[in-house]
């Protein structure tokens, strides 16, 4: 398979950077994408030229590492795929592939593909999380929970926190990864002390890291690589409007 690929090259976050063109003539349809960027690399340290920087770690989509946008799209073509398990057998001979990182106010480019997403990791760090020494694991029976409220905890669990929804979105929100990471917690027993404090510190440090509001267009569902719904954002609101009334701000 024969591929020419434009890929944006930057050296630095503060460096101006832009598209640069590469051919490649033996492309399997087998590889994965990031293995395809591996071929690239090669080629280009053979040459003496700097390789293609880019996040990977797991490769096995669960950790969200990869994050780069395909043609357009977060994770690229393929509904519900990383770009670490996106094969190349989804692209055609002779096709014309744009990579570039994601783009958002928040997630300031490092280098080529890498962006610091660590704007998302200080979302958890305000109030994703349970607070409360909780000791040993108990039974399974020990602590009731419905298969209901228990399947909806791990529908939003499933969220690895890759940004791909704040890339699609028109407005850089994060709403959907943080209304996933929110409902996780808030909607089983152990994560009901703090709900109403883990909603107000959220979503004011989501807001406070610059990323915008949602606006309803359901891209960042269909960018998800996990799929994750956007009733969590729904849920979301909830939650914050009624800690909001229930602990208003001083005056």
């Amino acid at each position: 398979m024969k591929l020419k690929l434009s890929i944006w090259r930057q050296s630095e976050g503060n460096s101006t950077g832009g598209f640069v063109d590469y051919q490649l003539d033996e492309v399997s349809e087998h590889m994965s994408f990031l293995e395809m960027l591996d071929v690239l690399n090669e080629d280009l340290l053979d040459k003496g030229d700097e390789p293609v920087a880019f996040d990977h770690d797991c490769r096995e989509g669960i950790c969200g590492s990869c994050a780069m946008t395909i043609n357009g799209r977060p994770h690229g073509p393929r509904q519900g795929t990383t770009a670490c398990q996106l094969h190349m057998r989804s692209f055609n001979d002779g096709d014309h592939i744009t990579v570039e990182p994601f783009r958002a106010k928040s997630f300031p480019v490092v280098r080529d593909l890498v962006t610091n997403r660590s704007s998302l990791d200080r979302i958890i760090q305000s109030g994703g999380y349970i607070g409360v020494r909780t000791g040993q694991a108990q039974d399974a029976n020990a602590l009731p929970v419905s298969k209901k409220v228990a399947d909806l905890a791990m529908d939003a669990a499933a969220c690895i926190g890759c940004g791909a929804c704040v890339a699609a979105c028109p407005n850089a929100s994060a709403m959907l990864f943080m209304g996933a990471k929110m409902s996780q917690l808030n909607i089983l027993p152990q994560g009901k002390p703090q709900r109403q404090a883990r909603a107000l510190d959220m979503v004011a440090q989501h807001d406070e890291e610059g990323f915008g509001a949602c606006t309803n267009h359901y891209e960042c569902e269909a960018a998800c690589p996990k799929s994750i719904s956007v009733k969590f954002i729904s849920y979301m609101n909830r939650e914050h409007l009624k800690a909001s009334i229930a602990s208003p701000s001083e005056p």
